[in-house]
């Protein structure tokens, strides 16, 4: 369902205790789904599913690059997946702003073992305060405007949706536009369309589109854009 699995799909991919398969040790969910066009998942369903591998003793991880958007868009708070998940992964570049990064979360032994497994791969950074403190800013500053962005996504999907060459578009719940276009023309053709106008989209597939709306695009770009869309 949009890159959201159910807590019966994990229940039926979990191995059986057979020596001859690998065993299951992890879930692991996106939420917001990248693929799936920004949607957010239902929070009962993370719970039951959290439920299911406490039960199994598996662990839960969230890549939750885009989890502020949305705690955002649900009304969520971090107090609520800290409680339910093993580790969780954000990222502070994409939708808050910042120039890199990205954290993980967890109890002190798995960060402990995490720094292990990062010097093995080449170490860290050296000097990464400036970097630490622009994050500390945008978590501090930047979560609330989330909302803005995606009014602004909603609007431009709008006006996507009214196209005779678009055969659908994905339901948008936060900052991410999906859409299928009909045959006779291809992403990339639209792509390379709209960057003429200086418009930036990206042809994930032959068919389909996806547009990301974030910190640097204003109300004033979101109009200009819709206006472009509408001429084409």
């Amino acid at each position: 369902d949009r890159g959201r699995i159910t807590c019966d799909q994990v229940a039926s991919s979990i191995q059986p205790d057979d020596p001859h398969r690998p065993h299951t040790s992890l879930v692991c969910i996106e939420n917001t789904s990248n693929r799936g066009g920004g949607s957010c998942y239902d929070f009962n369903e993370i719970r039951k599913i959290a439920a299911l591998c406490k039960e199994k003793k598996l662990a839960f991880h969230l890549d939750g690059a885009r989890l502020w958007n949305a705690l955002v868009a649900k009304n969520e708070t971090p107090k609520q997946y800290g409680e339910v998940f093993d580790s969780i992964s954000v990222c502070l570049s994409k939708s808050l702003g910042c120039p890199v990064g990205s954290l993980l979360i967890g109890k002190k032994d798995l960060i402990k073992k995490a720094r292990r497994v990062r010097k093995v791969f080449g170490g860290g950074m050296r000097q990464a305060g400036f970097l630490a403190a622009a994050g500390i800013y945008a978590l501090q500053n930047h979560i609330h405007r989330l909302a803005d962005d995606h009014k602004n996504a909603i609007q431009i999907a709008a006006a996507i949706e009214k196209k005779n060459f678009v055969k659908f578009v994905l339901p948008v719940e936060t900052n991410i536009i999906i859409f299928e276009l009909n045959d006779g023309v291809t992403g990339q053709q639209l792509a390379d369309k709209l960057k003429e106008k200086d418009i930036l989209v990206y042809a994930i597939a032959r068919n389909r589109v996806r547009i990301v709306v974030h910190l640097d695009i204003s109300k004033e770009m979101t109009e200009r854009t819709i206006q472009i869309i509408d001429q084409l």
